[in-house]
Formats: C-alpha cells, structure tokens, sequence
C-alpha cells in the first residue's frame, strides 16, 4: 500500500524537478525585479527619514526663535521697568 503511494507521489516531483532544472528561470525571481523592489524601499524609507529630521530641525528652530523672543521681550519689560524707576527719582 505505501508502494502504490510511493508511485503516485514520485511521478509529479519528479516532473516538478525536471522542470525546475529546465527551467530555473521560473523557480528564481529576476535580479532586477528584486533589486529594483529593495532599492526603491530603500528609497522610501530614506526620504521619510529626512523629512522627519528636516521637520524636527524646523521645529527646534521654531523652539529657539520663541524662546529668543520670549528673552526679548523679557529684557524690554525690564528695561521699560528700570527707566520708569529713573524717571521717578
């Protein structure tokens, strides 16, 4: 019985090992195809990231100018402070 499934099991591998030997072609996937599919991710993943920095780095800059304007206005409100306290002696 196990003989009879041997026979039944062995006639299509080993159609499908000629034919994978024939014909390597359709058991590989071409070069190019992959080569082309990784690059492009690679790609993808490389913009994303530098728009992430890019958007980072603008909101740092954002971050400094208000803290700069913060300071600023700061030191008029002390400046405005210090003469009104002159201009009382």
């Amino acid at each position: 019985m196990l003989h009879i499934k041997l026979k039944k099991i062995t006639l299509p591998l080993s159609l499908c090992a000629i034919s994978a030997l024939l014909f390597p072609a359709l058991t590989q996937a071409d070069t190019a195809i992959v080569l082309a599919a990784s690059s492009s991710t690679g790609d993808i993943a490389a913009s994303r990231a530098s728009e992430q920095r890019a958007a980072l780095a603008k909101k740092a800059e954002a971050q400094k100018a208000a803290k700069a304007k913060k300071a600023e206005a700061k030191k008029a409100a002390e400046d405005e402070e210090q003469k009104e306290k002159e201009a009382e002696k």
